[in-house]
């Protein structure tokens, strides 16, 4: 049986959501707990992966385990209890064989914090910058997001793709809870595709160059046009979307 899991970390102590050697990862992590609650190894497979140091509020994955979990609220209260604090267990729900976390998401939605203000209870999850800046020109250059298709400006050198196209369908920065943030909704991203776009809105925020910078960036699809990729502690996964009819009735 295939199952769904809704879930949430603070991404600060962990190199990221995918396994790798000689470093501690949330999917490592979330795999040891299900490992001692089932007494079977379990491969959980994420919607995608997530750099060192970056958060999510909403992130999907998925498993398979040869046994129907009944009782899911405590299999729930059992993930949790054994996880540390920063991985939490929301939802999970039964879905279609060939469900798949990644490849059937539709969308994905990023959120970047940015604190212009010294606030210690915001100092840990997001970007203190100690400058002025024109949110409103940073506004500008982000609709022009939407002129575009490939990104490859924005992704992390020497990465293995088939394409650097994505269609960004939502881009704006707004105020709220005390801080600025960046949401950029899109079919796919690129590797650290969304720090290079708000390191390249901040430049231009601070009048190092005009709003039509960002063009002449895309164009010419080279990462070294681009902006500075900021910190990873500001950005959070905060949505994915996927089609209505995967999960199975139960």
């Amino acid at each position: 049986m295939r199952y769904l899991l809704e879930l949430s970390f603070n991404g600060t102590n962990y190199h990221g959501w995918q396994i790798q050697p000689n470093s501690v990862s949330v999917q490592e992590t979330i795999e040891k707990c299900f490992f001692t609650i089932l007494n079977k190894k379990i491969n959980i497979v994420g919607a995608g992966r997530t750099d060192t140091g970056v958060h999510a509020s909403y992130f999907c994955a998925h498993f398979d385990y040869t046994h129907a979990i009944e009782d899911k609220s405590d299999f729930i209260y059992k993930s949790n209890s054994f996880l540390p604090s920063d991985i939490s267990i929301r939802n999970i729900y039964n879905v279609k064989d060939d469900f798949h976390a990644r490849f059937d998401a539709l969308s994905r939605t990023y959120q970047y914090k940015l604190n212009t203000v010294k606030d210690p209870f915001l100092s840990d999850n997001s970007y203190y910058l100690k400058k002025d800046i024109d949110f409103f020109k940073m506004n500008l250059a982000a609709l022009k997001l939407f002129n575009y298709t490939n990104f490859k400006c924005f992704s992390k050198s020497n990465t293995d793709v088939k394409t650097y196209n994505c269609i960004v369908t939502k881009a704006n920065w707004v105020y709220r809870d005390n801080c600025w943030i960046f949401e950029i909704t899109a079919n796919r991203f690129l590797r650290n595709m969304v720090r290079a776009i708000v390191g390249t809105l901040i430049e231009i925020g601070e009048s190092k160059n005009e709003v039509e910078h960002i063009d002449h960036v895309i164009k010419s699809q080279k990462r070294e046009l681009a902006g500075y990729s900021v910190p990873a502690h500001g950005l959070y996964l905060v949505d994915i979307l996927y089609a209505e009819n995967f999960i199975k009735n139960e």
